[in-house]
């Protein structure tokens, strides 16, 4: 997931290297049925960006889900949460 958001922003001149963006990722695991599984994924982006980008980062982070191989494969499945912070530098 990070691949594809870094991929999103750099295609919109927002550099995602290096040390730019940070994911941390929490699981949360249940047996509805008797059988361990997956359920849901917490995802928490740390941003640096350069300022003026603000915007176009954020409309990153709503969608760029639609395009990620991992979350497409998994939809249905595993509930994804995302949210993140946005640090604003001078380029």
């Amino acid at each position: 997931m990070t691949g594809t958001l870094s991929g999103a922003l750099y295609a919109r001149q927002i550099p995602p290297y290096p040390n730019k963006v940070k994911t941390t990722v929490q699981g949360t695991i249940e047996a509805p049925d008797g059988v361990m599984k997956i359920t849901k994924i917490d995802c928490h982006y740390d941003l640096k960006i350069p300022k003026g980008k603000r915007e176009a980062a954020e409309r990153v982070l709503n969608v760029f889900e639609k395009k990620c191989p991992v979350a497409q494969t998994l939809k249905g499945n595993v509930t994804f949460t995302h949210t993140w912070t946005i640090e604003e530098y001078e380029q």
